[in-house]
């Protein structure tokens, strides 16, 4: 797996987050799990 520019990574363990600075091969690892990455939050509805 490969890493992305510029996302967030979180654990779903301890909720530690990692940014992504430079993309490359590899996957970060936190609490012996890959780190997923966040999934971004939906907007407020302006209605």
């Amino acid at each position: 797996m490969s890493n992305h520019l510029g996302k967030r990574y979180v654990c779903e363990e301890c909720a530690a987050e990692v940014l992504c600075t430079k993309a490359g091969n590899g996957s970060f690892v936190c609490c012996d799990k890959e780190m997923q990455i966040k999934q971004a939050q939906p907007l407020p509805s302006s209605d």
